[in-house]
């Protein structure tokens, strides 16, 4: 089989999830990265033996790509996404699709118009826990969410964290806080479970604690659903440490707790299971962190069955627009320059 040709744009914090993603994987070579940072872009190449880019544009015109990683500032995925499948590029992109909602449509409805695969990296749904709790809801053990909670408390300190980043901490490049960078993929997990459409969106934001970034440090909120569940949230990053994330989920036949490490079932009959996360033996990722997930050589390796017609896309665009409105909708209930 033929590999495909990809380059990563982007080389900071989250890149090597994908470059080696992409190295240890039998379907895609890694042909090129690119970052306007020429030291960010010529370690890459040297350290995965590719030539260096730093000018998209310019690596289009230069190589010809069946796909583009994007693991840029959250203000960028729109624009650099956009252009890509302007050439006819697949893309997979880093979340947030976007920082604006409509944005996020547009690059859907371009990329269906133009037949490119686009996909958006939700890599904690590949965890095994997060599989199971899906499965269990599917097949009748849990039964239909009749309510869920998520619980997020991390760090993010000033001086270890946002001083790093010209970015980060700002409205007009990250577009928001917490919430749209950290806790983004556990209401996305919640969201996944209860399977219906947000029809109100609560919430209130604030910056409690940092100095050093104007975003959101705490959120708290309610998501009702089509279906009558309502899902409640609270959100902040001035925890000592990073925490376990908690999901939990009220259902038909039972309850669970869900972090990225484990799920424990505890059924209406008295019963109890535990799923404890396994990461895959074949397809692993150096460099990353737990609360990362650690499964974005599963989602990736998924990214090119579906580029082969093996299987359809888990994760397309349309599909991350469900968690995109979500977080959108949030922000939009509070007084920010996105509104």
């Amino acid at each position: 089989m033929e590999k495909f040709k990809a380059a990563v744009i982007g080389c900071g914090t989250i890149s090597p999830m994908h470059l080696d993603s992409i190295a240890c994987s039998d379907r895609v070579d890694l042909v090129a990265v690119c970052d306007i940072v020429p030291e960010k872009a010529d370690a890459a190449a040297e350290k995965y033996g590719v030539p260096a880019f730093y000018d998209y544009h310019e690596m289009f015109r230069a190589i010809k790509l069946d796909a583009v990683h994007l693991c840029l500032p959250h203000d960028l995925h729109t624009v650099v996404a956009q252009d890509a499948i302007r050439a006819g590029i697949n893309v997979l992109s880093e979340k947030p699709m976007s920082i604006r909602y409509e944005d996020a449509v547009e690059t859907v409805e371009l990329a269906e118009e133009k037949d490119v695969q686009y996909g958006v990296i939700f890599q904690c749904r590949y965890n095994t826990p997060s599989k199971a709790v899906k499965e269990r809801i599917a097949d009748g053990h849990l039964g239909a969410v009749k309510g869920a909670r998520v619980v997020l408390t991390w760090c993010r300190d000033d001086e270890a964290y946002y001083d790093q980043f010209d970015w980060k901490g700002t409205w007009e490049h990250e577009g928001g806080g917490v919430i749209i960078d950290q806790a983004i993929h556990s209401l996305d997990l919640a969201n996944w479970m209860i399977d219906s459409t947000p029809v109100s969106v609560q919430s209130t934001l604030h910056n409690r604690h940092h100095k050093k970034m104007v975003v959101e440090d705490s959120a708290e909120g309610l998501i009702e659903y089509e279906n009558g569940v309502m899902l409640s949230f609270f959100a902040m990053n001035n925890y000592p440490v990073d925490e376990p994330i908690e999901v939990r989920l009220l259902c038909e036949n039972g309850r669970v707790r869900l972090s990225y490490d484990e799920a424990v079932f505890y059924y209406n009959d008295g019963t109890t299971e535990q799923v404890d996360n396994r990461p895959s033996e074949h397809l692993t990722a150096s460099g990353g962190k737990a609360y990362w997930g650690l499964q974005h050589a599963v989602q990736i390796d998924q990214y090119y069955k579906a580029l082969a017609s093996e299987e359809p896309l888990d994760i397309s665009g349309r599909e991350a627009l469900k968690i995109q409105k979500i977080i959108c909708d949030i922000y939009k209930n509070n007084d920010h320059p996105l509104k």
